[in-house]
């Protein structure tokens, strides 16, 4: 039997949620943290990621960027209006920010430029090799999933850790000044909206996979929903790695474009 849920604490507590989520936030921390806990965070806060790993970043990145509408799209086209509280959620919630994310696609190629990386080489540009993981994850559970499980994937836990992370480069004076002086803060927008705006984006997505699952879902669901947030943070973290230049014992680099 599904139980409703309605939250009745603070939309940015986690105690306002069922408990089944709760443990699936505690059982993800650890692989959220590899993500925000990154090398390629400490080397751009610190202003001394290279150019090369700089260039990995924008354009391995990029295909998630620029298809993020395409996936929240996907998760809209799964409601029905009526059917549901969470599908009434989900489908304002979904309708009002695709528009949101589009505009974040040009301001991401703002930033690129800013940090010395071409919209042209952005958008053409041959991605480092294995940089997909994230990409190809989301558009797989976006395009397959049920609705609680793309949300969860995308709209939680990777718009959740890109909160965490934008915060902490957005917040280095280091790499401010690492930034052309004219035009710095055109280049700044995508860091700056994502730094706060994300703070409670995952949260109100949080809320609309527990309204569609409800206050006891089963544990085979409660286990998916896990798995596929699990699966969103290891994607991430796998991503970032293939976006660092390192220099193999024979002096060839590892993580260039292949």
């Amino acid at each position: 039997m599904h139980t409703r849920f309605e939250r009745t604490g603070a939309l940015t507590e986690l105690g306002s949620y069922p408990q089944w989520a709760q443990d699936m936030v505690a059982d993800c921390e650890q692989a959220k943290q590899e993500v925000i806990g990154h090398e390629l965070w400490a080397r751009m806060s610190e202003a001394r990621l290279d150019a090369a790993s700089t260039r990995n970043f924008m354009v391995g990145v990029w295909p998630v960027i620029e298809r993020f509408p395409a996936y929240m799209a996907h998760n809209l086209l799964k409601t029905r209006y009526g059917r549901s509280a969470g599908d009434n959620l989900a489908r304002r919630w979904l309708v009002r920010n695709i528009r949101v994310e589009q505009n974040h696609a040009e301001y991401w190629l703002n930033w690129a430029e800013g940090a010395g990386v071409t919209q042209e080489e952005v958008t053409t540009g041959r991605p480092p090799s294995g940089s997909q993981a994230l990409a190809a994850w989301c558009e797989e559970v976006s395009r397959g999933g049920d609705l609680a499980a793309g949300i969860a994937a995308t709209n939680y836990a990777v718009e959740g850790a890109t909160g965490e992370w934008s915060q902490r480069i957005y917040a280095s004076e280091a790499y401010t000044q690492s930034l052309p002086e004219p035009g710095r803060g055109k280049s700044l927008r995508w860091l700056r909206l994502h730094a706060a705006y994300d703070d409670t984006h995952p949260w109100e997505a949080l809320e609309i996979v527990c309204t569609l699952a409800g206050m006891a879902p089963g544990a085979d669901r409660v286990r998916q929903l896990g798995e596929c947030v699990r699966r969103s943070y290891t994607s991430m973290r796998i991503t970032l790695d293939h976006c660092i230049e390192r220099q193999g014992k024979s002096g060839v680099r590892v993580g260039a474009a292949a």
